[in-house]
């Protein structure tokens, strides 16, 4: 009896034994997979932050930072003739003069169709857009943009001979406006004015020649575009026609995804607003006007 009363102690110490090996072989397990999951944490948290700053990364390599605009948007943007060259300018410029500056970069211009913008962002060939561009939800779809940096109400111009013949959207019911093409104006004029002919043009010079040649009865255009047309010719004037709400202001368009530059932007954004630069840069650019 004894006998039995001691082997079975024996066996209940061993048992007790073993299972005190398991338990430590678990917790070193436990350890082992805790440690491996900081560590793949930390490799996550390490390929994100090299992922969020690989463009404005990019551009600093580069030494430059390319600029898509459609040069035919003043003051927003505009070629002017300066010592027998072209040269673009315009308060956008200016604005990414700024960011250029603060990346520690030169800045390069490509001039093209406001149409064509978009694409040539998403394809890689410029890395940021500034053009007068709404950030529309379509438009949000395709790349990601900056914050507001102005914002402008919609005008419409006719000719100067007509401004108390079209004083009211109504009043241009089955008319020919004019705007440009891709732009919110468009949109306006499809979607406010009822039964109109619209034309749709790549360029705003275009559209104010269609209408003193009398191709057109109307443009839409936001107001510091419209003001510094208007102002270069007597014949042409802003109507009392409210057309669209306050816009939703331009921004700045970057590829999607790049949230590194669009900070960077942002950045220089909000210093350009504290400072009040770009109300001056709009002044400036609407007195060079031609």
């Amino acid at each position: 009896m004894m006998r039995k009363i001691i082997l079975g102690g024996i066996k209940m110490k061993k048992i007790r034994k073993t299972s005190a090996i398991l338990l430590a072989f678990v917790m070193i397990l436990s350890l082992a997979f805790v440690g491996c999951g900081k560590k793949t944490e930390t490799a996550k948290t390490d390929d994100t932050k090299k992922t969020e700053s690989v463009k404005v990364d990019a551009i600093k390599k580069a030494g430059k930072l390319v600029l898509g605009t459609s040069a035919d948007y003043a003051p927003y943007e505009f070629v002017l003739i300066k010592d027998g060259k072209n040269e673009i300018v315009g308060f956008d410029i200016e604005i990414a003069k700024e960011i250029a500056k603060d990346l520690g970069v030169t800045l390069e211009i490509k001039n093209m169709d406001f149409k064509g913008l978009l694409p040539a962002l998403k394809t890689g060939q410029v890395d940021m857009v500034i053009s007068g561009m709404t950030p529309t939800d379509a438009r949000k779809q395709e790349v990601d943009f900056s914050k507001i940096y102005y914002r402008a109400i919609q005008s419409v111009v006719v000719r100067t001979a007509d401004k108390d013949k079209y004083k009211t959207v109504d009043s241009l019911t089955g008319k020919r406006v004019g705007a440009q093409s891709t732009s919110i104006q468009e949109d306006i004029a499809k979607k406010q004015v009822k039964d109109a002919k619209v034309t749709s043009l790549a360029k705003i010079p275009e559209l104010v020649m269609s209408l003193k040649t009398n191709k057109v009865d109307a443009i839409i255009m936001e107001y510091p575009v419209a003001k510094g047309h208007v102002d270069k010719n007597a014949d042409l004037a802003i109507s009392d026609i409210k057309v669209g709400e306050e816009d939703g202001g331009s921004a700045i368009g970057v590829q999607k995804g790049q949230q590194d530059l669009v900070a960077a932007i942002d950045k220089t954004v909000d210093r350009l607003l504290s400072e009040g630069k770009i109300d001056k840069f709009v002044i400036d650019a609407t007195s060079l006007i031609q």
